[in-house]
C-alpha cells in the first residue's frame, strides 16, 4: 500500500472507513514511519479537542451582538496581531462570532486575513499569504438552504490550497467537515486528474480547506481546475457543484529547482539516491528514493515466501509496506540545524510539514517527498544520520491466557523486551475480536513495534493489528524507553485456551558510522 493522504488518515483516526479498509490502513501505519507520525498527530489533536473544547449553542443574532461591541476599524487595525492571537486561543464560540462577522462584512473579512493568515494552517501557507500569494475568489453554490463558498486560494508549484465555508440561509457558518461521499478533483490543462493531498477542518474554526500536492506536476502545466462535486453538507443531502480555476503561470516563476547529481550512497543494506531540491513560496521540498540492496531484498523475499506457506499469501500481503527509509538533518551556512526528520534529537528545529512515500514497481523501492517550512537560507547541506530497514524475524510466543498470572511471558529481540500483560475480549466495539495488551522496553524511539500474526489453538491465522501505543521519551538507567501497546486480533470470537503470536517483521534503525554529507544549495 502506498502512503495515504492526510484526509484518509484523518478518517482512519475517526473510524469512518469500512472495516476492511481500516484493517489495511492499520497494517500500513504500523510499518510506515511517515504515516504513523501523521496518525499520531491526528490522535493528539483529537484528544486535545475532546478534553478542552466544547462548542456552545449560539443565538442567531450573536453576530450582530458581537459586531455592535467592536471598536471602530481605525482603532482595531493597530491591534491586528494581538486580536488574532486572542481569537485562536479563546473558546470556540468567540471564533465562530468573528468568522460570522467576516461573512457578513467584507471589510472585516479582509482585516482578519482569512484562513491562510491564521494559526489553523501551517506556517508555510502563512508565509505565502504574507508574500501576497493569496487570491480571493469568493465562488459559491447554494442548495437545500446551504451555501458552499470557496473563499481563497493559494497556489505555487508545490501545492494548491483552497479555503471554504458552509453557510446557512442566514449566513451562519455550519460544520465544514466533508464526508467520504463527496468528491473533489484537480484536473490540469491536459485533462489529467491529480491525486488529492488532503482536506482538513477545525472544530474551533468556521473554515475547512482542501489541498493538492503539486510536487510531481509537469513544469509545463500552468492551469488547473478544481472541481467540487458535493452531495452532503452538514448532514444534509443535496447537490453542490463548483469549479475553481487556478493559474500557476506567474507563481511558477517564484520557484527554484535544483537537480542533485551523483548524490547516491549505500548504508546498512539501504541504497539512497537524492534526486531534487525544490524551493517554493509555501514549502521547501526534498525528493529522494530509497531501496534495499539486492542482498537485503533477496533475504527479505525468501523469508516472506516461507511465511506465505505458513500463513497464506493474502495475510502476508497486508504486512508489506515501505521497507526502507532514512533519518537526516540539514544545516545552513552557520552550521545550524534548520531541517530534520529526527524530532527526539533536534526538537523544534525539524520544520517538517509532511513526508510522503510511494512504493515503486520494484519491491523494496520507495520514492519520497519531504516538505518543510520555507526558510530564507542561501546555503544548505544534507547530512545522513541513519537508515530504517524492515527485517523479517522468526520469533514466536505461545500464550495460555488462563495461566498468565503464574507464568508471565516475555519476548526479547535485539535489545527490545516485550511482556504480555493480558488477553481479553474488548469492552466496546468489535464482538469478533480479542485484545492482547503488552508492555516492555525498547532501545530506540525510531524502532517500530513490529508486524504480528496470531494463530489460535485450532490452527487458524489472524492479523494482529496494533490499536494504540505509548512510548516514553525518557530513558531509564539502562538507556531503554518504556512502551505500552495493544494488538487486536480481528475475527477471533472468544479468547482461546492457547494463542501463538508471531513477530513476522520489524523496522529497525541503524545510525551511520560516518556521516554522509551532500551540498544542496549554495557554495559548500
Amino acid at each position: 500500500m502506498n502512503c495515504l493522504t492526510a484526509d484518509k488518515l484523518s478518517q482512519f483516526v475517526d473510524q469512518l472507513l469500512p472495516k476492511q479498509e481500516m484493517a489495511e490502513i492499520e497494517v500500513h501505519v504500523q510499518s510506515c514511519t511517515s504515516c504513523g507520525k501523521v496518525v499520531h498527530a491526528f490522535q493528539e489533536e483529537q484528544r486535545f479537542i475532546e478534553e478542552t473544547l466544547q462548542t456552545p449553542t449560539l443565538p442567531e443574532n450573536f453576530t450582530d451582538l458581537v459586531l455592535d461591541q467592536l471598536e471602530p476599524y481605525e482603532k482595531l487595525k493597530k491591534r491586528r496581531k494581538t486580536v488574532w492571537k486572542r481569537i485562536t486561543l479563546t473558546a470556540a464560540g468567540v471564533v465562530l462570532a468573528v468568522s460570522i462577522g467576516a461573512t457578513v462584512n467584507p471589510t472585516f473579512a479582509q482585516f482578519i486575513g482569512g484562513l491562510f493568515s491564521s494559526d489553523y494552517v501551517d506556517k508555510g501557507l502563512n508565509i505565502a499569504a504574507e508574500a501576497g500569494l493569496t487570491q480571493r475568489v469568493d465562488l459559491q453554490v447554494e442548495d437545500q438552504g446551504l451555501t458552499f463558498v470557496v473563499e481563497e486560494v493559494i497556489a505555487d508549484t508545490s501545492r494548491v490550497s483552497l479555503s471554504y465555508k458552509v453557510l446557512s440561509e442566514k449566513g451562519i457558518p455550519q460544520d465544514t467537515r466533508l464526508k467520504r461521499n463527496n468528491k473533489i478533483t484537480a484536473i490540469d490543462q491536459n485533462g489529467n486528474e491529480m491525486k488529492e493531498l488532503g482536506a482538513g477542518w477545525h472544530r474551533e474554526s468556521d473554515y475547512g480547506f482542501v489541498e493538492f500536492n503539486l510536487h510531481d506536476l509537469d513544469n509545463t502545466i500552468e492551469k488547473l481546475m478544481i472541481q467540487f462535486d458535493l452531495v452532503e453538507l452538514n448532514g444534509v443531502k443535496g447537490n453542490w457543484q463548483l469549479q475553481v480555476p487556478v493559474d500557476l503561470s506567474e507563481n511558477r516563476k517564484l520557484t527554484k529547482s535544483v537537480d542533485l547529481i551523483d548524490a547516491s550512497a549505500d548504508h546498512h543494506g539501504v541504497e539512497i539516491n537524492l534526486k531534487k531540491l525544490q524551493v517554493a513560496p509555501s514549502s521547501f521540498g526534498l525528493f529522494f528514493e530509497t531501496s534495499l540492496t539486492e542482498e537485503e531484498k533477496t533475504k527479505y523475499e525468501r523469508a516472506m515466501r516461507e511465511f506465505e506457506e505458513t500463513f497464506g499469501k493474502d495475510l502476508m500481503n497486508r504486512h508489506v509496506g515501505n521497507t526502507s527509509g532514512i533519518s537526516y538533518h540539514i544545516k545552513n551556512a552557520e552550521d545550524e540545524v534548520v531541517y530534520s526528520t529526527n524530532h527526539s534529537i533536534y526538537e523544534e528545529t525539524t520544520g517538517m510539514l509532511r513526508g510522503m512515500g510511494e512504493d515503486m514497481d520494484t519491491f523494496g523501492h520507495t520514492a519520497w517527498t519531504h516538505s518543510y517550512l520555507p526558510k530564507n537560507e542561501d546555503q544548505l547541506t544534507f547530512i545522513l544520520d541513519g537508515v530504517y530497514k524492515m527485517e523479517p524475524t522468526d520469533l514466536s510466543l505461545t500464550i495460555k491466557p488462563k495461566e498468565m498470572n503464574k507464568h508471565p511471558l516475555t519476548l526479547d529481540y535485539k535489545g527490545n523486551h516485550v511482556k504480555v500483560k493480558s488477553v481479553r475480549k474488548p469492552q466496546f466495539g468489535q464482538e469478533k475480536s480479542v485484545i492482547i495488551n503488552l508492555d516492555g522496553k525498547i532501545n530506540s524511539l525510531d524502532a517500530d513495534l513490529g508486524n504480528w500474526i496470531a494463530v489460535d489453538d485450532k490452527g487458524n491465522s489472524y492479523t494482529a493489528n496494533r490499536r494504540g501505543s505509548s512510548i516514553s521519551a525518557k530513558k531509564d538507567k539502562n538507556g531503554l524507553h518504556d512502551v505500552r501497546f495493544s494488538l487486536e486480533v480481528e475475527g477471533l470470537k472468544e479468547v482461546p485456551d492457547e494463542l501463538t503470536l508471531y513477530l513476522v517483521s520489524m523496522t529497525f534503525y541503524y545510525p551511520v558510522e560516518k556521516q554522509w554529507q551532500v551540498p544542496l544549495l549554495g557554495e559548500n
